[in-house]
């Protein structure tokens, strides 16, 4: 039995932004995620890829979380990243989010180790949901191969849904492959699966999938939610077109620089150009070329938090 899912719709993973010191701005952060859900978000993924979260501590995450929370944002729309290579670490971010209410975790198999198996991944899962040992805990597996390298094989979900059917509830797929997201539609059916990008949200609504978790749902949420509310009219193939291209104009780029440069150049506030290092602040002639891109072409316009 697979149990039912908290989350659906359009879920934005939240951009984390960086005062002139470095440090996550807080302010900025509650702002934006309020932001989010008037846009039209169904719910919000802290801490993940595109809220450079491995680039965060974890007093960090904890701390965001509870700026989150206790500014008023209802914890069952958060689905915050909990996935680190210590399990300990893991456990303790995890905990923290169950304790905070929070309606799920999405969870990274630990990724520094490659060419791990099944039965190690499994373990790692197994052992945190042991740990945590409460049955609030729901969690959302993430898949992204192309960054971690170390993916979770259809067979291994299967395996963790069979142990854990009321645990181990959802999965975002960031593969890009198409064929993954629907092997794992076709043979999880009732699975609450998330391709990882709107490119694939029509395909996935069509074949039960349960909407998308995606990076530019941060800028583009309102024609995103769009297509998903109408998914089932004859509106729906024009409607996927539109923010497919608008998709592709934005992942020409760096994409959370650019993500970044469209906020600040709509918010008018450039402080939220910042990333954190490894990252650099795109180039201003190349986020302007963007920028003009999806203005020229599509009318975007973006009122900003």
């Amino acid at each position: 039995m697979i149990a039912e899912h908290n989350f659906y719709g359009v879920i934005a993973p939240v951009l984390t932004p960086f005062g002139d010191d470095g440090a996550p701005d807080a302010v900025r952060y509650l702002a934006h995620a309020k932001w989010l859900l008037a846009e039209g978000c169904t719910g919000l993924a802290p801490f993940g890829t595109t809220g450079e979260a491995n680039s965060l501590g974890l007093e960090e995450r904890i701390g965001l979380l509870d700026v989150l929370v206790d500014g008023g944002v209802d914890p069952a729309l958060l689905m915050p990243g909990t996935g680190l290579c210590a399990l300990s670490d893991t456990v303790t971010v995890t905990r923290h989010a169950v304790e905070k209410g929070c309606g799920g975790v999405m969870m990274l198999p630990p990724f520094y180790y490659k060419a791990v198996s099944d039965d190690g991944l499994f373990a790692y899962y197994s052992e945190l949901i042991e740990r945590i040992g409460d049955k609030r805990l729901k969690i959302y597996l993430y898949h992204i191969p192309p960054v971690a390298q170390v993916g979770l094989s259809v067979e291994l979900v299967g395996r963790l849904i069979e142990a854990y059917p009321d645990t181990v509830v959802g999965l975002k797929d960031s593969s890009g492959d198409w064929n993954n997201t629907k092997a794992l539609l076709d043979a999880y059916p009732g699975f609450t699966i998330f391709p990882g990008s709107e490119i694939f949200l029509l395909k996935g609504m069509r074949n039960g999938g349960a909407g998308c978790i995606t990076a530019t749902g941060n800028v583009n949420a309102r024609m995103i939610r769009n297509v998903y509310d109408n998914w089932q009219t004859d509106r729906a193939d024009d409607l996927q077109e539109e923010i497919t291209s608008m998709r592709m104009t934005i992942q020409a780029r760096p994409m959370i620089p650019m993500l970044k440069s469209i906020v600040a150049h709509f918010g008018n506030d450039p402080g939220w150009t910042n990333v954190r290092p490894p990252f650099l602040q795109l180039d201003a002639a190349q986020a302007q070329a963007g920028i003009e891109e999806l203005t020229e072409q599509y009318g975007f316009e973006l009122k900003a938090a």
